[in-house]
């Protein structure tokens, strides 16, 4: 049985396994998000998260700490320069985690990893969401004006319509243009 047991060993020695998710972290940081195994992904998120965290604090030794983790002096800087001032207000939660289709190689999970504040798609739907309300009635006002309304919209389509007259003209049109 597993009680108590945090760390997922990914079926590689202790060595190896921190290297791999300082490689991982230093590539999260870099290019904002990375595709790879979920186990791996769930195991990153696990590792850069405090590190993100400790960016939060510019002090040496806090900068001394993450290189430590992270055995890399370009993105040491970045993270504290770029990512650290985009997550300053957020309390937690820095990384997303997005399913994707299985490995074509071995049926492996494949997932999505990303820095939240650099993704754009998520943002815009958010906040349109917000704006958007749903009213459950109508009000009386509406219900009267209703039937003006249906009148206005079918003479604006009626003006819209070709004619009778001008109809067999634009077919004929089109057809010239076709042969």
């Amino acid at each position: 049985m597993r009680h108590g047991k945090k760390v997922n060993h990914l079926g590689r020695t202790d060595s190896h396994r921190k290297a791999m998710l300082a490689n991982m972290a230093s590539s999260l940081i870099k290019h904002k998000r990375i595709s790879t195994t979920l186990a791996k992904a769930k195991a990153l998120r696990m590792y850069v998260e405090p590190i993100i965290t400790k960016s939060k604090s510019d002090t040496t030794h806090s900068r001394r700490i993450v290189f430590g983790y992270l055995q890399d002096k370009e993105t040491v800087t970045e993270l504290f320069r770029d990512v650290a001032a985009k997550v300053a207000n957020r309390p937690g939660g820095y990384t997303r985690i997005i399913k994707l289709n299985n490995r074509l190689g071995d049926n492996a999970e494949m997932a999505l990893i990303e820095l939240v504040d650099y993704n754009e798609v998520y943002g815009k739907e958010a906040e349109s969401a917000e704006k958007k309300t749903t009213r459950r009635g109508r009000s009386k006002a509406k219900k009267a004006d209703a039937p003006a309304a249906k009148a206005e919209k079918a003479e604006a389509v009626a003006e819209e319509a070709p004619s009778k007259e001008e109809a067999p003209a634009a077919e004929e049109k089109a057809e010239e243009k076709g042969e």
